[in-house]
Formats: C-alpha cells, sequence, structure tokens
C-alpha cells in the first residue's frame, strides 16, 4: 500500500493513500494529530474528503458527471427521476417490476396528514417557500417517528419523496393565498407536481408533456453532486444519530443561500438588471472583468468543474426545443445567449475556465414554465432530494461513520485574569 511521507521538525511520519475505483487519490490523516500534535488547515473544506461514497462520482478537469456509474447524459436521455431515485437510493438501476412498486409506493405516500395543513395556515403569505419547506420537512418526525427497524427507515424515506412535491406545492399555494390542490394517483411524479402548482378549483388544467418531460430532466440534473455544502450538512447532522427529516431539513436550509441553492434565482435577477439597463450585456462583460468592481457574472464558473458543466450542455438544448416547441420570446434569453457567446470568446473568461454552469440556463426553463422565482430553490431541493437520501443511508450504514467534528486553529485572547465588575470603569 502506497503511503505519504511528512516532514515535521525533525520527524518524518508516514500516512496511508487511500485510491479511489476511479484513481482519485487521498493522504489518510485521521492519526495525524495524535502521532504529531498538529491539524491541517483549509477553509471550506475544498481540499479534504470528508467521507469515502459509491453515489456520485465528478471528474471537473473533463466535465464528466455519473450517478452510480451511468453517466448523467444516458440517464437524461433513457431514464427517469423516479427511476433515478432508485438508483440512487438502491444503489442498482431497478427491474421493471422493482420501478413500477417503487412508483406506486410513490403515488400513494404523497398525501399529507390533514393536521399538516393548520401549520401552513400559520405561516405569514410573505414567508418564503424554502423556510416553508423546511420547517414542514422537520415536522414530519413528529409524525413519523425515527426507528431502528429497517424496514420502518425504508418507509420513511418513501414518504419523504412522495411527501415533498406536495409540501412544495402547498407552500406555493399559500404564498398566493390559492386553495391547495391535492395530489392525483394518475399521474406521474413531475405532472402531478405541476399540477398541484398551477390547476384551480373547477378550472380545467392539462399538464402540458414537454413540461412535465422538462422538469423530469431538471430535477435528473439536479440529484446529486458529490459533498456540496447541503450534501455535507445532510452528512454532518445525520452523524450525530439525528432521524431522516430533521438531517434533511437542515439540509434545505443549507440549499436556500444564494451561494448555493439561489443561484439561478440571481441569475435571473442579473439578466433583468441588463434588460433594464438597455440590454447593453458588453458593459457587464466588462464590469465582471474589472477588479474594482463588485459585480459578478452570475452563472459562469463552478467551483469542482473547471471544463463546461456537463449539465449546462444538457439543459442548453432543453432551452431551445422550449422555446422552439411552445413559441416562446422571453427577452432575457437573447441578452443570455449573446452573454454567453461574447464570453467564451473572450480570454480572461477562457484563462480562468469560467464557463457557463447549469444555473445559467435553469432559471430561464423555469421561467418559461410559469415558476415564479421564489420556487425555483424549492424545485432544486425536489431534485436534489434523493441525493441527499442516498448519503445519509450510505452514511448511517457505514460503520467507519463518526459524529462530525472539525477542528480549528484558535486565534483568539491568551489566558487572561478576569476582572469584576465594579473594577471595569
Amino acid at each position: 500500500m502506497p503511503t505519504a511521507k511528512l516532514i515535521l521538525d525533525d520527524t518524518t511520519v508516514e500516512l496511508p493513500v487511500i485510491v479511489g475505483t476511479e484513481g482519485e487519490r487521498a493522504i489518510d490523516i485521521r492519526k495525524l494529530r495524535t502521532q504529531t500534535g498538529y491539524i491541517t488547515y483549509d477553509p471550506g473544506l475544498a481540499n479534504t474528503g470528508s467521507c469515502q461514497s459509491s453515489i456520485t462520482f465528478i471528474d471537473g478537469e473533463a466535465g464528466v458527471l455519473r450517478y452510480r456509474g451511468y453517466a448523467i447524459e444516458d440517464l437524461v436521455e433513457h431514464s427517469s427521476f423516479v427511476e433515478v431515485c432508485y438508483l440512487l437510493i438502491y444503489g442498482e438501476l431497478p427491474t421493471r417490476a422493482q420501478l413500477e412498486q417503487f412508483q406506486d409506493r410513490l403515488t400513494h405516500h404523497s398525501l399529507l396528514h390533514e393536521d399538516m395543513k393548520k401549520f401552513f395556515e400559520g405561516y405569514p403569505p410573505s414567508a418564503h417557500p424554502m423556510s416553508v419547506l423546511s420547517a414542514m420537512v422537520a415536522s414530519l418526525s413528529t409524525y413519523y417517528p425515527d426507528s431502528t427497524d429497517p424496514e420502518i427507515t425504508e418507509l420513511n424515506m418513501i414518504r419523504l419523496l412522495a411527501k415533498l412535491k406536495t409540501i412544495a406545492a402547498f407552500s406555493y399555494k399559500k404564498s398566493i393565498g390559492q386553495p391547495y390542490i391535492y395530489p392525483r394517483n394518475d399521474l406521474s411524479y413531475t405532472a402531478d407536481f405541476l399540477h398541484m402548482m398551477f390547476a384551480v378549483p373547477s378550472e380545467p388544467y392539462e399538464v402540458p408533456p414537454l413540461f412535465e418531460k422538462v422538469l423530469d430532466v431538471l430535477l435528473i440534473l439536479h440529484a446529486d453532486h458529490e459533498q456540496n455544502c447541503s450534501t455535507s450538512t445532510v452528512r454532518m447532522v445525520g452523524s450525530s444519530g439525528a432521524d431522516l427529516f430533521a438531517s434533511i431539513s437542515a439540509g434545505i436550509s443549507a440549499l436556500s443561500g444564494p451561494l448555493h441553492g439561489g443561484a439561478n434565482q440571481a441569475v435571473i435577477q442579473m439578466l433583468e438588471a441588463i434588460r433594464k439597463d438597455g440590454g447593453n450585456y458588453q458593459k457587464y462583460i466588462e464590469k465582471a472583468k474589472d477588479p474594482n468592481d463588485p459585480f459578478r457574472l452570475m452563472g459562469f464558473g463552478h467551483r469542482v468543474y473547471k471544463n463546461f458543466d456537463p449539465r449546462a450542455r444538457l439543459i442548453k438544448k432543453l432551452v431551445d426545443q422550449v422555446f422552439n416547441e411552445m413559441g416562446i420570446n422571453d427577452p432575457l434569453l437573447e441578452i443570455a445567449q449573446k452573454l454567453e457567446e461574447a464570453a467564451l470568446k473572450d480570454e480572461y473568461f477562457i484563462e480562468r475556465k469560467l464557463y457557463p454552469n447549469i444555473d445559467f440556463y435553469s432559471g430561464i426553463l423555469y421561467r418559461a414554465m410559469g415558476i415564479p422565482t421564489n420556487m425555483y430553490t424549492v424545485l432544486f431541493a425536489m431534485g436534489r432530494l434523493p441525493g441527499w437520501i442516498a448519503q445519509w443511508k450510505e452514511m448511517r450504514e457505514d460503520p467507519h461513520t463518526r459524529i462530525y467534528r472539525p477542528r480549528q486553529i484558535y486565534q483568539g485572547a491568551t489566558h487572561r485574569p478576569y476582572v469584576p465588575l465594579d473594577q471595569r470603569g
């Protein structure tokens, strides 16, 4: 087994090297502190592996994303979101019988307990749907307590997958003052959500098949993305022994931040600002290049991908299809296309490998489907849910899991005597 040698003062320490199935390498530092008294310092944990996982593989340099070994491109072309949920949680693609049973369970667990509607009534109309989503998921713990029984744990996973779209749709209806629309057993996962979002009593509503397909693809593209902020939060909270609902609620809260799940909403806001400024996209290209200008070109670059985000390529095809088939004319799309074209030819962006990411076009798609901006991050959470569940399940089943407890480098005051209150002036 290969080892790494670390020289500290006059001492040489040998540390084991771990090699992943795709050739990723890591230095195992679990005994570093006990052997040397040192810890590592890695703000943002960008170079720290917190776990070993078999769920998602990303090669940021090559622009590769795979779930359980399957390329994201193949899953988008041939699979469905429900099938990808099964794949992520159970590790293998389902047989036809397994998929039908899984789909049936998701369908028949989509109703919320009637008492939960009272919770929605307690939120103000101005409440952000993400805050409502997080709170409602946490409240599921009171209805479906945690258990050491594997069958109960699995049932809770099914319940959460089934009910999250209902909670999401109800949170939207609450925000606009419309009556809730109950889930329907005859619709697909994505069609059911869109129906609960947009249908109103006494008026017929048919979900456009194209929108049903587009949302299914968007959810697949968001289904998991390795150890990002929200996924790491789910694992961290879960490592304490917290139940599934509490752990996922924490992940939703982490996702709500503008630097994480709110990025596609920020793209739309940026495009709107450019449109109101006369559509002069080149002006904003120059502002993004100016080190003294706080403006950032949202939707470009990624913490992991140093090539094209493979999800962005797939989404761009969807944008063209939706706008052509639905005859939609959106000035923001034209601005986005010109921004992308200009940036991809500019040496500043090329040298820094700032390519469009998934957020650059996903907001435009949501907008074309009539989904309001305050629901964009909610849809992100819906897509990411099976990944969070799979990560939580993997963490719980790993015999090497320990409660997360990062260290720190203390930079505060050294020991000083306590000064009584009457002597402090």
